[in-house]
């Protein structure tokens, strides 16, 4: 997510805390919120892909080969 939509979901909290949000900038809000969980839970994805595991054996486990293809990541 781009510094100019952070950006705005800050003025738009700022603008809410003092009841001023029109109904337009509520639901700008709510999709840029949302947009933003989106984009955190990507980059915490792709961080979590890139660890490896290794197992008391001595072998590697590669969590992004083991958990990342499954439906639902």
């Amino acid at each position: 997510m781009d510094e100019k939509k952070i950006k705005r979901i800050n003025e738009l909290y700022k603008k809410s805390k003092e009841g001023k949000l029109s109904v337009e900038e509520q639901k700008e809000q709510q999709i840029l919120r949302k947009e933003y969980i989106e984009s955190v839970k990507g980059n915490l994805k792709n961080h979590l892909h890139n660890i490896s595991i290794k197992e008391k054996d001595g072998s590697i486990t590669h969590l992004g080969e083991k958990y990342g293809d499954k439906k639902g990541n």
